[in-house]
């Protein structure tokens, strides 16, 4: 199985790849987001879905491999559609809010300790194996996202989705050529808390190899952005793990890039509230409304 970390360093653009698009993590809400701003985007005339080279880390890394087998269209409708979560008396906060704060706060303290990003990641990894050896649950995670795919191969294009090796801290980035399944390199790419395993290997969070993984698109001549997280990042920025330094990578090497971040209104919706699935319909519409104004700018830019 090949799962040596892509190097863009060696690696020229397929000729199909001028163009990109970049997805970026951002919990259940993100994901949610991403799809209604390509929605918006496609139903304004603007169809970025065609890209040569599409880029997906965490949440994005699904939307990544949704749009590979449904047009937005269906996908939005599919998350406006969704039967919303039946809550009882326990609180929002309760059943959704408090799990994440606790794991913000176990990789909080992991990050404000950790000399630089190499060490960061080996320690995340240790932690997301112990949780793992205790949860045991990647047949689950499994199942889980394979039923939120509306295919299971790899498409024609160049799909890459983001991981980090748990038991040595290496950045791993997944394709149509690495050996494994689509599914299990989103499963990968999304496993934030407990690893994940692939064969004799396990695997956590794409987003902790570069937030977006913006700098995977290098060698393309347009790349478009769609980061539900703004751009943020919780990571010193002396480690030039943010967007903005991954930008400004790209533009060095002669890309042209746009970012499309969540507007003011929306903010609210990520973060703490990124995997509360209650505000997915809100999320969409959000991002619908974004992708649908943003569509003549965008496409002096994408052609």
């Amino acid at each position: 199985m090949n799962t040596t970390p892509f190097s863009t360093r060696h690696t020229q653009p397929a000729a199909s790849a001028k163009h990109a698009l970049v997805l970026g993590g951002g919990g259940s809400t993100g994901n949610a987001w991403l799809i209604g701003v390509l929605a918006g985007l496609a139903d304004a005339g603007l169809d970025v879905t065609k890209a040569g080279r599409v880029i997906g880390t965490s949440a994005g890394s699904t939307a990544a491999a949704q749009i590979a087998g449904a047009a937005p269209s269906e996908l939005y409708a599919a998350v406006l559609a969704a039967p919303l979560p039946q809550r009882g008396r326990r609180t929002e906060a309760a059943i959704v809010e408090r799990p994440v704060s606790t794991h913000l706060e176990r990789t909080g303290r992991i990050i404000s300790t950790s000399v630089n990003a190499e060490v960061m990641r080996r320690r995340m990894g240790a932690a997301a194996l112990d949780l793992a050896g205790d949860y045991g649950g990647s047949e689950r995670w499994r199942a889980t996202v394979a039923a939120r795919l509306p295919t299971s191969q790899w498409p024609d294009h160049e799909l890459l989705i983001t991981a980090v090796n748990a038991q040595t801290g290496e950045p791993t980035v997944f394709h149509r050529n690495s050996g494994i399944s689509l599914v299990d390199a989103v499963a990968a790419s999304c496993s934030s808390a407990s690893a994940y395993r692939i064969a004799d290997n396990s695997y956590i969070d794409g987003g902790y190899r570069r937030n977006e993984n913006a700098d995977l698109a290098a060698g393309c001549g347009r790349v478009l952005v769609l980061s539900p997280f703004g751009g943020r990042t919780r990571m010193p920025l002396e480690w030039g793990m943010q967007l903005a330094a991954q930008v400004e990578e790209l533009r060095a090497g002669g890309s042209r890039v746009e970012m499309v971040f969540p507007d003011s209104g929306s903010e609210s919706m990520f973060g703490a509230h990124a995997m509360d699935p209650s505000l997915r319909p809100a999320a969409a519409q959000a991002g619908y409304a974004q992708g649908t104004a943003l569509a003549g700018h965008l496409a002096e830019f994408w052609r």
